[in-house]
């Protein structure tokens, strides 16, 4: 038997500890993987996309973060999830976009795992949180001050100064914060 249909039959067979094994023989494969995995984001099942995506995530190709922002477009809370996680190990400035949108979900896990890919993508970001911290909406905007201050990024330092004037307190708290780390502010004298 083929060893990607080999490894696609254990990620599917319900069994947990045969479907991560599975994850891990379908990452030694590579770019052989991908196309399978690609196809199984069509199928009906909530579990089988999410297993789709767990697998992707694991992959070390470039082709990846196109399937996982596929994976943010998914209708299931959990694929959508996990897409966003897979997004911070693969940072992509293509899933950007997607991201930022994310940052006024309803669900707060996936507003916040899409705040932790943002900032591991880094610079390519900014000026997409930079508007999403003047929408004025709560959790978009803490979110985005968030993934600012987390990325610690010098091209960030403007729009977090915009930051301290939020409405949200818990914005500006995140403006002070990647203030802070970044230096900016700070007073140094020769005793």
């Amino acid at each position: 038997m083929d060893p990607v249909r080999r490894a696609i039959d254990d990620l599917l067979s319900s069994d947990e500890a045969r479907a991560e094994a599975a994850v891990s023989a379908l990452a030694g494969l590579g770019s052989a993987a991908l196309a399978a995995l690609h196809s199984l984001l069509a199928s009906p099942s909530d579990e089988t996309r999410w297993w789709a995506v767990r697998a992707a995530a694991a992959l070390h190709d470039e082709a990846v973060p196109g399937l996982l922002c596929a994976g943010l477009e998914d209708p299931s809370l959990e694929v959508r999830q996990a897409a966003a996680l897979g997004l911070r190990t693969h940072p992509s400035p293509v899933a950007v976009p997607i991201l930022t949108r994310h940052l006024a979900d309803p669900d707060p896990l996936l507003c916040r795992l899409a705040s932790d890919a943002l900032a591991a993508i880094g610079e390519p970001a900014v000026p997409h949180l930079r508007e999403a911290l003047a929408s004025g909406a709560p959790p978009a905007g803490a979110l985005a001050a968030r993934a600012l201050a987390l990325m610690k990024t010098p091209a960030a330092i403007p729009v977090l100064f915009e930051a301290l004037d939020h409405e949200s307190g818990l914005a500006q708290h995140w403006a002070e914060r990647g203030l802070d780390d970044l230096g900016v502010g700070m007073v140094f004298f020769q005793p």
